[in-house]
């Protein structure tokens, strides 16, 4: 059990996952659009959608138990 290491395997790659990100900008382009004795008024709604991301971390552990000798148990 001392003096021996371990056998050693070779690494297993696995595909990399890709993720992607989109990057958006907003150009203004005004439009004037003149007449008499008449007032456009115009109202944007800006509709914002926020996408929360949460993380989490998982801790495992593993136990192993050797008879090294002695009475067999029935």
């Amino acid at each position: 059990m001392f003096g021996r290491r371990p056998y050693m395997m070779p690494p297993i790659v696995h595909p990399t996952q890709c993720c992607m990100t989109n990057t958006c900008s907003t150009t203004v382009v005004p439009h004037i659009h003149p007449q008499h004795t008449t007032n456009v008024n115009h109202q944007m709604y800006q509709h914002l959608h926020y996408h929360p991301q949460t993380q989490s971390a998982v801790n495992e552990v593993s136990h192993q138990h050797f008879n090294c000798g002695g009475p067999r148990p029935y």
